[in-house]
């Protein structure tokens, strides 16, 4: 076999390795979607059908009347953006002097960082909650914002090592012609780091626009309630609806697909690190 042929015979095989293991992952959100559009006699019919028969939109339309549905995606909505807006602006600056800047404790702090994304959640739950409580933040959705501000581990570590990748040469040809280290991290560092800021961006949206267990630990008015917490509370009063649950289960995870739909070429070159051209 010639070279060319086996090479298209290895790509060929390799996609195709791909579409069979992404159907795994796809089959359940399809199902998800199916379901929300079923009638009631329809989803529990053996052997089971993926196409309903008939459409029923009004799934839609209930569930959102059911429950404070818009109420509960503005919270979330607020809550993400300032949360994303908060690691994007303290995780790079970070990580920058992590990666460019020689100071005194510069590798035990690094060190001390990375030590804190081995401790549990579980571990710390308990006095950040006395600590929220102490400061008279719990009952408003600050502990699940203002920290975001101070840096994400896991976004410091990624920031990091994408501006290990960035070479020195540019930042010091940069103090050669007079510019200051702020001035050299804000308009040539951090624009060549753009694929990485976008990436931790999108993982912090999408941990908080699903989180459960922060809205569950420091929200306890009803009106400041999460979609997590109402998809929840959803399944507690009406259960066995379950055309109803999966349609707000369907408009909650869309916009998590649509922002990834969108920025999966950025948030690829984000996590591996491609550097410069």
């Amino acid at each position: 076999m010639q070279p060319k042929a086996r090479q298209n015979l290895l790509r060929t095989s390799a996609h195709l390795g791909l579409l069979i293991a992404s159907a795994f992952f796809l089959v359940p959100f399809l199902w998800m979607v199916s379901t929300s559009l079923k009638p009631v006699t329809q989803i529990f019919t053996y052997p089971p059908e993926m196409i309903p028969n008939p459409f029923q939109w009004s799934n839609y339309i209930e569930a959102t009347q059911y429950i404070p549905f818009f109420t509960y995606l503005s919270n979330t909505t607020i809550i993400t953006v300032f949360s994303t807006i908060g690691v994007v602006l303290s995780c790079p600056l970070v990580a920058y002097s992590f990666a460019k800047l020689e100071w005194k404790g510069r590798n035990t702090m690094f060190i001390i960082t990375i030590a804190v994304m081995m401790i549990p959640m579980q571990v710390t739950m308990i006095p950040l909650f006395l600590l929220f409580n102490k400061i008279g933040w719990v009952g408003t959705p600050l502990p699940l914002i203002v920290p975001a501000f101070f840096g994400v581990p896991f976004s410091i570590f990624l920031m990091r090592q994408f501006f290990m990748g960035l070479p020195n040469t540019l930042r010091d040809a940069a103090k050669i012609d007079g510019a200051s280290e702020f001035r050299i991290y804000w308009q040539i560092m951090l624009p060549l780091a753009k694929p990485a800021v976008l990436a931790v961006g999108l993982f912090q949206f999408m941990n908080v626009w699903t989180d459960f267990i922060g809205p569950l630990l420091y929200l306890t008015d009803e009106s400041q309630y999460t979609l997590s917490l109402g998809l929840q509370q959803f399944q507690s009063q009406k259960g066995t609806e379950w055309g109803l649950m999966m349609a707000v289960s369907t408009m909650m995870t869309l916009p998590v697909i649509i922002l990834f739909f969108f920025m999966q070429r950025t948030f690829i070159q984000g996590i591996t690190f491609s550097g410069i051209k």
